[in-house]
């Protein structure tokens, strides 16, 4: 069998190992519709995708931005077992990263008790070693710290080691972090845009990250 290519795998959660885009996206829209009255454009939403979502309240409407934040938990929280979705094959890459020895970690921008939620509906919980979440680190994403604790954690280094994401911060941080990188196309990114960034590859099925990161 061939060595996998790094020793350990720090991934993304949102839009990377779990189908949450619409389920992202229903939220924010749920909230702008509770507080402000009207929709978002979906587009600009996912594009906020991978920032925290407070931060992004902020930005969009600071004045609100509490009550939008505070609404969209709720409405996400009773709804994400209903409108989650995984990604064919990627639950099985996991495991087979975790068989061939690779450390497994999640570095995410997304609330502990939000992730945790979703990682245990679809099955990923017990394929990850270390989950870094929103409430780890003061910093985030394109920043490098969420990565670098996640390797911290594992005992890893960067060397040897690649991030695996659906954006361009995802790519971002993981270059800052020393990392290599690998970039999916089912989540929210454009792959143009993706591609413009130069990770280490761009897969767009199951198939080929597990090729990417173990082999044919």
């Amino acid at each position: 069998m061939t060595p996998p290519r790094w020793s350990t795998a720090v991934f993304d959660l949102d839009g990377t190992l779990a189908d949450t885009i619409h389920l992202i996206v229903e939220s924010y829209q749920h909230a702008f519709r509770t507080i402000l009255g009207h929709e978002e454009d979906p587009t600009v939403i996912r594009s906020w995708i991978g920032r925290p979502l407070i931060g992004a309240f902020r930005d969009h409407s600071p004045e609100h931005a509490d009550e939008l934040y505070a609404t969209y938990l709720r409405w996400n929280a009773d709804n994400t077992e209903r409108l989650i979705r995984g990604y064919d094959g990627v639950v099985e890459v996991l495991g087979a990263l975790r068989a061939a020895g690779v450390h497994v970690g999640v570095a995410t921008s997304k609330r502990r008790e939000s992730a945790q939620q979703a990682m245990d509906i679809l099955g990923i919980s017990a394929h990850v070693d270390v989950l870094v979440a929103m409430e780890d680190t003061d910093k985030h994403k394109p920043d490098p710290t969420p990565l670098l604790l996640a390797l911290e954690r594992m005992g890893r280094s960067s060397t040897g080691a690649v991030y695996v994401g659906d954006a361009v911060v995802d790519v971002l941080a993981g270059k800052a972090a020393g990392m290599d990188t690998v970039a999916v196309t089912w989540g929210a990114g454009e792959p143009d845009a993706l591609h413009g960034v130069r990770p280490s590859a761009v897969v767009s099925t199951a198939d080929e990250l597990r090729a990417a990161l173990l082999g044919a």
